[in-house]
């Protein structure tokens, strides 16, 4: 089956998250406090809050640090209001890019999302402008092992609810539609699958190829924006080459 893969992106985005796992659970903790606040602190009766948690585990996140997060989300426990909002603008050599962030002060956050796009060569646009070039899609990645059969992996995934399967060289990527990430999640999670990643992700309907200088220029702007505590994540369009190491 075929399909947009993000691994080679993510890959390199792991490598970066394994040497700030501070920043990383920060982020989390943000989406954990906003699940519970909008559906209670109970993963049982909230869909969104399980989808979170199970983000927070691929991540190897601390589990008090996780109930902690929950409580805050819940009023148990004093906290901050954070509200979710996506920037949209076009990063070096016109690549259509979103950012979402979740913050308590939009003023600030617009601030730095715009100098991080000015600075980098980009401009930031008005929200519309490149969101119809992407469509929101859960994403599970599934760490490829040696007793790990292609065929009867993927039929595992077809038979959860998954849209689509891709086999990377080392992982495997399980793509759904918004609504059925959760149940295809437990599902693989029920059946001994561990995930490398597992999320809501923006996917470009079309990819733009870069060169190598391009794709140095787009990574820097998406370094600045993750290094900005606001900013949860970075969805761009650009195809990089092979080569490119991030």
């Amino acid at each position: 089956m075929s399909g947009h893969s993000k691994w080679h992106n993510i890959q390199a985005k792991k490598g970066k998250a394994d040497a700030k796992k501070g920043k990383i659970f920060t982020k989390i903790g943000k989406e954990l406090a906003i699940a519970a606040k909008e559906g209670g602190s109970n993963p049982d009766a909230n869909s969104k809050l399980r989808d979170v948690i199970a983000k927070a585990k691929a991540n190897n996140m601390p589990q008090d640090t996780v109930q902690r997060a929950i409580k805050k989300g819940a009023g148990e426990m004093e906290g901050v209001n954070y509200e979710e909002i996506n920037y949209e603008g076009y990063g070096p050599s016109g690549v259509a890019m979103i950012v979402k962030a979740l913050t308590d002060n939009k003023n600030r956050s617009a601030s730095s999302v715009r100098s991080a796009f000015t600075r980098s060569g980009g401009n930031l646009g008005a929200n519309g402008c490149v969101g119809w070039m992407f469509q929101a899609k859960g994403q599970i990645v599934i760490e490829k092992k040696e007793d790990m059969d292609e065929d009867e992996v993927m039929m595992q995934a077809l038979d959860a609810g998954a849209e689509d399967f891709n086999a990377e060289e080392e992982v495997f990527e399980v793509i759904t539609a918004v609504e059925d990430f959760g149940t295809v999640r437990e599902k693989l999670e029920e059946q001994g699958f561990e995930f490398l990643s597992a999320d809501i992700t923006m996917i470009p309907d079309n990819t733009v190829s870069v060169d190598m200088e391009t794709a140095g220029k787009v990574q820097r702007l998406i370094d600045k924006l993750e290094d900005d505590d606001d900013v949860q994540d970075v969805y761009h369009n650009a195809e990089f080459p092979e080569e490119f190491e991030g």
